[in-house]
């Protein structure tokens, strides 16, 4: 075998990095806990400080510690939303720069919110209607303040993904809803245009609240394929 197969020398800050996040994904630490001190590492490790301050750097945009200034850095408890959190900047920095990339999150949204109304008319409890209901009350009561009103709509649709129970539905349509408001337009709150919305999300209550999960899913393309258009980039507005 001739092939070259150079031996890459690690930058000493990652090879910190690799034994703190073995100590953490071993279970040595736990979420909660406090992490070694920077003079314990140093010492354990035998490295310099800056070597430790990466490491730590690197650990927490990985979201698995908490850095906190004066205090020691805390374990966190690594979930779905946090996860997805790591990728908020660049997905905003992607979509900022390519209109097809908004079109296609537009489209994944319309096919992710289908399946979850759909689980969602399958799975509700009374509770869960009677705090769609609230919300949309909410919303209504919003009408002319953009900031509430569109907080109000990524709520509603939020509870929606949380009927299934499942976490990672959740992480995905706030970090989903998140990435979109970047770009929503005034005309969502133009007079009389705030009716559409208040309309469609009853309609898809109602569908929930029957249990009628064709009908629901129906609603949510409907609503889905209108609002679509209160999307669009920066240049555009």
């Amino acid at each position: 075998m001739n092939r070259s197969e150079p031996i890459v020398r690690r930058k000493l800050s990652d090879e910190v990095f690799a034994r703190l996040k073995r100590l953490i994904t071993s279970g040595e630490l736990q979420p909660g806990d406090d992490m070694p001190s920077e003079r314990e590492l140093m010492e354990r490790f035998e490295v310099g400080r800056p070597a430790i301050r990466e490491a730590m750097q690197a650990l927490s945009n990985m979201g698995l510690v908490a850095i906190s200034h004066g205090e020691r850095a805390k374990v966190l408890q690594l979930t779905a939303k946090s996860i997805i959190k790591q990728v908020d900047g660049a997905a905003k920095i992607i979509l900022s720069s390519s209109r097809d990339t908004l079109e296609h999150l537009k489209t994944a949204r319309i096919f992710f919110e289908r399946g979850m109304v759909r689980e969602a008319a399958e799975k509700a409890k009374s509770e869960d209607v009677q705090l769609l209901k609230a919300t949309v009350a909410e919303q209504r009561a919003a009408r002319g303040d953009s900031e509430a009103f569109i907080s109000a709509d990524m709520k509603f649709h939020t509870q929606i993904a949380s009927i299934s129970g499942n976490p990672i539905y959740v992480a995905v349509s706030e970090a989903t809803l998140g990435w979109l408001k970047e770009y929503h337009t005034e005309m969502l709150i133009w007079t009389g245009k705030e009716k559409y919305t208040l309309t469609e999300h009853e309609e898809i209550i109602d569908r929930i609240e029957h249990g009628d999960a064709d009908g629901a899913e129906k609603a949510m393309i409907k609503h889905l394929e209108r609002s679509r258009a209160l999307y669009v980039m920066n240049s555009e507005k």
